[in-house]
Parts: structure tokens; sequence; C-alpha cells
């Protein structure tokens, strides 16, 4: 009986393949490096010393510290968003599951027999606990991820207007509070958060199957369930994701300030986490994402913010600009327009010529 052999590799198509692969993703990481670069550099005009760091009291101080320590509540959210959109989906309410998990925090804080473990295992279940209520909706239930995120979007504010009974609560607990202003081998405990959840979600999504998988279904939800892979759960799983991640931007956000407040925690922090994810390069119709990438179009953001404030310019602007600097940076991205925009210089440079 003959069997069929598989042919051998071409070397060289594999050589061509694997040097297309690195160069899309050295093109990917391109223009977001070179968009907080030119930021960094408009700073350092504005302000000398914008680089300058200090160390005090077993701490690095200086307007690069700030800025990163300033992204963090966004980087969180855009680690668990880059999941979803990766899916296809998207997620309006973790602004919201912010405000719900911080006004948790400070009514347990407040409340007698509560150790601090115990609140922050609270507040990790009510994120996740709100992330499966929009994976059922979205997996189960399949309604639109827009309309099904926008419904815990508004309510959550309410739920969390509930629990702090339309007040502001405060609360006095210096170890909680460390988790918002505290810090660990010279940087803010909120930045190695961060860099905690990148690894952990990173060496989920990179190291297993689940990476692979999530992109398979973002590419096409229907061909992956016919090739066997569990399309339900697994956008179920990146919800549940997205509230963990809300959750534990929540608890920075509430030990911050040392409390809780329903109307403003996490406030269009959806919008800039979403930004973050499309600075970093994601296809907002699912399949590739890059972690490392939504961190740093987070830091873009922060950055943006930052130069604005440091140039002196009315707040009435500020909302413009940003949103201006951001579409030129997402029209850099698109090799839809680099194309057109290199067939328009080719034409300049031949009229030129003649």
């Amino acid at each position: 009986m003959n069997e069929t052999k598989t042919p051998p590799l071409d070397a060289a198509k594999a050589a061509r393949y694997s040097k297309g692969h690195s160069t899309r993703s050295w093109q990917q990481w391109l223009w977001p490096v070179a968009a907080l670069g030119l930021l960094l550099l408009v700073n350092l005009v504005i302000d000398p010393a914008f680089f300058s760091l200090q160390w005090q009291d077993g701490r690095l101080y200086g307007p690069l510290i700030d800025i990163v320590n300033r992204a963090a509540p966004v980087a969180l959210l855009a680690l668990g968003m880059s999941l979803v959109i990766a899916t296809g989906g998207i997620d309006l309410s973790v602004g919201a599951v912010m405000a719900i998990c911080g006004a948790v925090c400070a009514n347990l804080l407040l409340a007698s027999g509560w150790s601090l473990p115990l609140v922050l295992l609270a507040a990790l279940a009510t994120g996740l606990l709100c992330g499966a209520l929009n994976g059922v909706l979205v997996a189960y239930l399949g309604i639109q991820p827009i309309v099904a995120t926008l419904l815990l979007m508004v309510a959550g504010r309410g739920v969390a207007q509930l629990l702090n009974q339309g007040q502001i609560v405060t609360f006095q607990n210096p170890d909680f509070a460390a988790l918002g202003t505290g810090d660990w081998l010279g940087l803010p405990l909120p930045v190695w958060l961060v860099l905690l959840m990148l690894v952990v979600l990173q060496g989920l999504t990179r190291k297993t199957a689940l990476g692979l998988f999530i992109e398979a279904v973002g590419c096409n939800s229907k061909a992956s369930r016919y090739m066997g892979l569990p399309d339900r759960q697994i956008k179920l799983m990146v919800y549940l994701l997205a509230g963990a991640c809300a959750a534990v931007a929540g608890v920075v956000a509430t030990a911050d300030i040392q409390g809780s407040d329903a109307n403003n925690a996490g406030l269009w922090l959806e919008l800039d986490a979403i930004l973050a994810v499309v600075i970093g390069g994601a296809a907002l119709t699912g399949g590739r994402f890059s972690l490392p990438l939504s961190v740093l179009g987070a830091v873009i953001i922060q950055c943006l913010s930052t130069t604005i404030i440091v140039s002196g310019l009315p707040a009435k602007f500020n909302l413009l600009i940003k949103a201006l600097v951001i579409l030129v940076v997402l029209l850099l991205q698109s090799p839809l327009f680099r194309v057109q925009l290199r067939a328009l210089t080719g034409r300049f440079k031949a009229k030129g010529a003649l």
C-alpha cells in the first residue's frame, strides 16, 4: 500500500516566511515607539528637566515615573480589552466595573472583620462576576458585544452608587492605600501590578494554545466552532479576564485616593483602553493582538495628556488635540494609508523630475 509522503519544506520558502514574519513584527512596533519617542522629545523641548530622576525615601521620582504610574489603570484595562477585541468583541463596561469594585472595597474596609486579603478577593470576585455577566450575554445569548456591555456600563454606575448610598465613601487603611501610593524597589506599586498582570496574561496566551484559540475565534468564530474549538467558552473566558483586570484597576484607583467615588471612578477610561489597544496595532475586527503593545499604547495616551498639560494650552483644547494626535498615529499604522501616501509621494517626485 502506497503512503502519501509530505514533501520536504522548501528552505527558501521557509526563510522568506520567517523574514516576512519578523519584518511585520518589527513594523508593528515601529509606529507606537516612534510616536512615544516624538512625544518624549516634545516634552524635553518644553521642559529640559523632563528626563530628570530623583531618588528620595527609597523611591524614584520624576516626570517619567509619574507618566507610567498614572498610566497604570488604563494599562490594566487595556490588557483585558486586548483579549476581548481579539475575539471580535468590545467591552464598554470596564470603567463601571472599576467603580463597582472600588465601592465594594471601600465598604468592606469600613465594615469590621474584613481583612485585606478578603477585601481583595471580594473585589476580584466582583470583577469576575461582572465579566461573567458580559460573557454570558455575548457568547451564550448572542447579544451584540457593544449592546451587552453598554447595559453594564450604564447599570454599573447605578450599582456602585447604591453601594455607596449616593456618597463618596472614604476610609483610612495604610495597607490597602499602599496598593495605590506605595512603592517597591524604587517603583510605584501600580507599575508592578501592571507588569505582573502583563507577565501572567502573556504567559497564558503565548505559552499555551489559548492565544491561538482567541485569534482563531476573532478571525472566524463559526469556522473555529466547526474545527472543534469551544468558541463560546473562549469568549466567556476573555470577558472574565477583562473583568479581573478591571477589578485590579479599580483597586488601584480606590487605594490611590483612599475612597470610592462612584460617579468619577473609571469614568471614560474604557475609551482610553480601546484607544490604547488600537494604538498597539490590534484589529477591531478581531484576530491579532499584542499585550505589550497595548500597555505601550496606554503609556502613549498618558504621555500625550502630560504633554498637553506641560505645554500650557487651555484645557478646552485638550480633548481635540488628543483626538487629532491619536488620529495621526492610527493613520500611520494603516497599511492602506501608507501605500496611498507612498503613491502620492511618488507622483510629486515624478512631477519634480519633469
